[in-house]
């Protein structure tokens, strides 16, 4: 089954956001999902809730362990979630090897659009290696704040880079996102959280990428 990961070479970019509300979405449509926490901060595993199944989470960060484990743990599980390492390391290397999809978040700032270079680099080294469309590769905007011209800039700049489109929805920046992961909850979670229909928009775009 599908291991899609979220890649960025710069941490705070939302990637962890990202992962967990990827979980909640497929979960809440009724597929199994297993999450792979390889961020040594463990912030996707820290997120969830107390009464997680321990058989539905994985923690490492060793790349040999995820290259050997990664494709038989896909056989269980309907999709296959995995919150790679800031910095770009091997254990990102090794996820990449494995997934049918890499999602980069990126904010709308000058490092972070040339940090998001690395990371698109690197999927295309792991579709190199494997002499492959795969992994496939998106993009999104995220963390954005409405209206802005650094908003329009960074849109303009990612919707020209060839081969990983920029999915057209944007995350927007929100307290209650950002007080969720405190709360062991998601946006859907959170009363009137206008962030519930981006992420069930974001989704729904990026899973046709999966093939």
């Amino acid at each position: 089954m599908p291991i899609v990961s979220f890649i960025n070479q710069k941490g705070g970019v939302g990637k962890t956001t990202g992962v967990v509300h990827l979980r909640h979405w497929l979960r809440s449509r009724g597929h199994s999902v297993l999450l792979v926490d390889a961020d040594a901060q463990r912030s996707s595993t820290e997120w969830l809730d107390p009464d997680a199944d321990a058989e539905d989470v994985v923690t490492t960060t060793d790349a040999d362990e995820i290259a050997q484990h990664l494709p038989a743990l896909r056989d269980r599980f309907d999709y296959v979630v995995c919150d790679a390492p800031a910095g770009l390391s091997e254990a990102t290397r090794a996820i990449l090897i494995c997934s049918d999809l890499a999602i980069v978040p990126v904010q709308p700032t000058g490092a972070d659009l040339r940090s998001s270079a690395a990371a698109i680099a690197l999927i295309r080294e792991a579709q190199q290696a494997r002499e492959s469309d795969r992994p496939r590769g998106v993009m999104y905007l995220s963390r954005a704040v409405g209206g802005t011209r650094l908003k329009n800039e960074a849109i303009d700049a990612l919707s020209h880079i060839e081969d990983i489109p920029l999915l057209s929805t944007v995350i927007h920046q929100r307290q209650a996102v950002a007080d969720a992961s405190g709360q062991s909850c998601t946006a859907w979670d959170m009363a009137r959280n206008a962030a519930a229909p981006e992420f069930d928009a974001l989704f729904a775009e990026a899973m046709q990428h999966v093939g």
